[in-house]
């Protein structure tokens, strides 16, 4: 049974990447039955969906090739995205800072006799040697719970091999001005796009802090991976398809109609 939703209250303010990690871990473990009830047939079991408008990867290619190449998902939950890869061909390993999501992964791994290692950790430090995959990849996974933008593109091409590639979904930047309302009152701007100042949800009873997620405009991104000696090779904003009404939390067809979701970034290492 999931547990029930304990009442929180919304605050912006810096929160660092130790506090985020620890918020992040706790929530995603509290959540983590509930999101694989309510999205997993969504998801399919061994599906590749970029984000909640449900563009896939056999649709957009982002990875490119994945046969026969090590690749790393951060961010993994269930491990649906990796068994994906697995199917096509490459081997993959799962990176989750929530066990809670890791023992789902296991548990379809069961159902369908497939295995898909997976890492209990942050994707702000990554535990595995240099130069180890040739392509990384997040699906709206853990890019977005990390404080510092700069310090996790470099760990990210710390493990990727030269020429390889770095592939991920976040929400669309321009979300951040809206609030998270999937119907009409989503649509109103009501804060800046320039305002970084992190997202924060703080448990009621206890004061603690439940739930952190950091927000990077699209230059932000882009003056990371090049940093890090990443070349962007595309950026992908899907569109609301015609026949796709499912609401998942602030998307909805309401909203996706007139204003981009995702924001997907593919970039290969110099």
């Amino acid at each position: 049974m999931t547990a029930p939703h304990r009442p929180v209250r919304v605050e912006r303010r810096p929160v660092d990447e130790q506090d985020s990690l620890t918020a992040n871990r706790a929530d995603w473990d509290r959540y983590a039955d509930e999101y694989q009830s309510t999205h997993g047939e969504f998801l399919g079991d061994e599906g590749f969906l970029w984000g909640p408008e449900g563009v896939r990867e056999d649709a957009v290619r982002a990875l490119g090739d994945v046969e026969d190449k090590d690749v790393l998902e951060l961010g993994c939950g269930a491990g649906q995205c990796s068994r994906w890869v697995l199917r096509h061909g490459g081997r993959p390993v799962g990176l989750d800072v929530s066990m809670r999501q890791l023992q789902h992964s296991r548990r379809i791994d069961q159902e369908h006799e497939t295995r898909v290692p997976t890492i209990c950790a942050g994707a702000a430090a990554i535990p595995v040697v240099d130069d180890a995959f040739d392509i990384v990849f997040s699906a709206f996974g853990a890019l977005q719970f990390i404080s510092d933008a700069d310090a996790l593109v470099a760990e990210i091409a710390r493990v990727t091999r030269p020429g390889g590639r770095f592939a991920f979904s976040v929400t669309h930047p321009t979300r951040w001005m809206f609030p998270d309302d999937p119907a009409e009152g989503g649509l109103l701007a009501s804060q800046s796009y320039w305002d970084r100042t992190p997202y924060v949800e703080v448990d009621d009873e206890t004061g603690e802090t439940s739930y952190v997620e950091h927000h990077r405009t699209l230059g932000d991104w882009v003056r990371a991976l090049s940093a890090s000696g990443y070349r962007l090779v595309d950026l992908i904003e899907p569109e609301w398809p015609a026949d796709h009404d499912r609401v998942w939390g602030g998307w909805s067809r309401t909203r996706g109609l007139l204003t981009p979701g995702t924001a997907l970034y593919v970039a290969d290492l110099a």
